[in-house]
């Protein structure tokens, strides 16, 4: 992180920390840390904020067990704001509910951009041991016909009943979908676009 954290804006030595879930992009809460409760998220992984209530260090989850784990941490332009994206092992608010705000944390779609990045990395920085890699040196018409195989996969699997399978096999057609987006130097977001103006 290349921002100071300007913890000495505020007269208490308190900033606001803004959770939000690395992978639904809900905002699960709201909390505030000074430069102590800062150090030990970083150097825990966990998310600690200062209680105001309490005057201490409170590690959200040291009694429920639900604590916050830090995947990714931020700091707004005039460094007295923290976002932290992270992994919550439970309901984040005290009252049960998956979030503070009182909305459910689902969907995953932020995930998608994760594997699209690993992709991409794959493409830029090839590895012997990389599946993705090798599907790369094969070239376009075996990516695209890799996609085919799967998506004939996927109809045949559609006439069953067996759950496990079917999603097995979706998986393996979008992400194969995702390789040949990146082969054809297409972003998903583009297909987005597609979707986006035909719904407007």
């Amino acid at each position: 992180m290349d921002r100071t954290i300007a913890f000495d804006k505020s007269p208490d030595g308190l900033i606001p920390a803004i959770i939000q879930d690395s992978i639904t992009g809900k905002v699960l809460m709201l909390g505030y840390m000074n430069a102590e409760a800062y150090e030990k998220t970083i150097t825990d992984k966990i998310v600690t904020f200062f209680s105001r209530s309490k005057q201490r260090l409170w590690t959200k989850g040291e009694t429920s067990n639900n604590f916050l784990h830090v995947k990714n941490v931020l700091v707004d332009c005039d460094g007295d704001t923290i976002l932290i994206y992270a992994s919550p092992d439970g309901p984040t608010c005290h009252t049960g509910d998956d979030t503070c705000f009182q909305e459910v944390n689902d969907g995953k779609v932020l995930f998608i951009n994760r594997l699209r990045a690993v992709i991409k990395d794959r493409k830029l920085n090839p590895s012997d041991k990389s599946y993705t890699t090798e599907l790369f040196k094969k070239g376009v018409n075996k990516v695209a016909q890799k996609v085919g195989e799967e998506a004939v996969e996927l109809v045949i699997e559609a006439k069953d009943d067996n759950k496990e399978l079917f999603l097995g096999e979706a998986a393996d057609l979008f992400y194969h979908y995702l390789v040949l987006l990146e082969q054809k130097n297409y972003t998903f977001d583009e297909v987005l676009d597609v979707l986006i103006k035909r719904h407007k």
